[in-house]
């Protein structure tokens, strides 16, 4: 049985998609899967010992892909030009997403109707829609789910990096380490907090516990970090602005907990098993599963879930929710520990 599965974007919901291997591998034990994807998802799909084979999505390997045939193709993105790919490839069966004669977006199979309908449907998708995004793409593929994780595999040279360079500034094995992801990517508003809610937050625990709090983020972090640290002196930690996906993923390895908005340091959080506090403005939270090892905080302002590339509003989702939910959360934990 040879399978493509073509997932590309964004890295968050690539690296969420690997929930369907486990699925794929019990229905067709001994398959050989390849997975289509972006040049930087490709980092986080390494170690996977379910893929046979990675294809970063590139004119190069599209027009590879349209010589070689395949036993099935799940197609899981609604671009039009990977829908467009997928109605090229040659396959006995596909599942998902293509396009219809007019090269609009449609889909393969009736199971992947609800899917498309998701992307097309505010009301169903903002309102009615209560299930995860796992258990959508099961269903798209007729698969059964049986609460399977995502599967994103460290190898230990890149473990034992991470926590070199944690000790390099200060961080023991021992100390109760808080990831603290102050940034989203800029597809939607209203993903992340801003600085004054960061530092009320970061304030409230460094005077209540003796947790540390090490700053995550990327470029677009880089000054809101920093100035995050040049703030609180003691117990507060950046991580750089530079780190590999996988050099992020192995420093979330070691921290006892997460906090994050709706982004791809959350999905790695999740993949890793990482208690996560999970804030929610304008995306939907019930799509995302957190296997009950985390609480999500969502906005109960009306106008959300809205998906929205600009928001003006200045009392908006994200400033609805309050440093006190995010305590409590962290609270919990320490409970539960």
């Amino acid at each position: 049985m040879k399978i493509l599965i073509i997932k590309i974007s964004a890295i968050g919901d690539v690296l969420r998609t690997t929930t369907i291997l486990h699925g794929v591998k019990r229905t067709w034990p001994g398959s050989e899967v390849w997975w289509l994807t972006s040049g930087e998802a490709v980092e986080l799909l390494k170690e996977n010992n379910y893929i046979n084979n990675v294809l970063e999505f590139n004119k190069k390997n599209a027009a590879f892909l349209k010589t070689t045939t395949f036993d099935l193709l799940i197609s899981l993105d609604k671009e039009k030009d990977v829908i467009l790919l997928a109605d090229k490839i040659s396959a006995d069966r596909k599942i998902g997403f293509g396009c219809d004669t007019n090269e609009e977006l449609s889909y393969f199979n009736k199971e992947s109707e609800y899917a498309y309908r998701l992307g097309i449907s505010d009301e169903l998708k903002f309102r009615i829609n209560k299930k995860t995004y796992p258990e959508i793409i099961y269903g798209m593929c007729g698969l059964g789910y049986e609460n399977d994780r995502y599967i994103l595999n460290l190898r230990d040279v890149e473990l034992e990096g991470a926590r070199h360079k944690l000790e390099c500034m200060g961080i023991k094995h021992t100390d109760f380490i808080l990831g603290l992801n102050t940034g989203a990517g800029p597809s939607f508003a209203n993903k992340i907090w801003r600085f004054e809610k960061h530092k009320a937050l970061i304030g409230e625990i460094l005077k209540n516990t003796d947790i540390k709090v090490i700053l995550l983020g990327g470029k677009r972090e880089e000054a809101l970090n920093k100035k995050l640290k040049n703030v609180f002196k003691e117990r507060v930690y950046d991580s750089g602005s530079d780190n590999s996906l996988r050099g992020l993923a192995s420093i979330i390895s070691h921290c006892s907990i997460i906090i994050s908005g709706d982004t791809l340091a959350m999905h790695i959080a999740i993949a890793l098993n990482k208690y996560i506090v999970s804030i929610f403005g304008s995306t939907c939270s019930q799509e995302i599963e957190l296997y009950g090892n985390g609480r999500k905080i969502v906005s109960e302002i009306g106008c959300a879930p809205c998906y929205k590339r600009v928001c003006e509003k200045k009392d908006n989702c994200m400033t609805r929710i309050k440093t006190s939910e995010v305590l409590e959360a962290i609270n919990r934990l320490e409970v539960k520990s």
